[in-house]
């Protein structure tokens, strides 16, 4: 049977490949994102999975008259924390299919 080592071997490179790829992702999840708007007076928190787990607010930013720029400001550092996950995944997980067809999945 030829080349059945070769299958073997890549399986197991398969595997391999597997399971780092497992590794990586879990601790891409566990990492903590933060991003701030308007010169820090609204700071937003994301972990690695695309959750928000904090939102910091600065009470001199909080004018009833203005309820626009304080929504404004959350929305931009929203955008931006889970504009630093993304790119953190695809530069992390990014590694795993270059080359492969229909690579950069994530």
């Amino acid at each position: 049977m030829r080349g059945g080592g070769n299958m073997n071997n890549m399986m197991k490179q398969m595997q391999k490949m597997q399971k780092k790829m497992m590794k990586a992702q879990e601790e891409l999840h566990e990492m903590t994102f933060e991003a701030t708007a308007g010169g820090g007076m609204v700071k937003v928190v994301a972990n690695g999975k695309k959750e928000i787990t904090d939102v910091e607010i600065n009470e001199e930013v909080v004018d009833p008259d203005d309820v626009d720029m304080l929504q404004d400001l959350i929305l931009a550092a929203t955008n931006d924390v889970l504009k630093q996950v993304d790119d953190k995944t695809n530069d992390t997980m990014g590694q795993f299919t270059q080359g492969l067809p229909g690579g950069g999945m994530f």
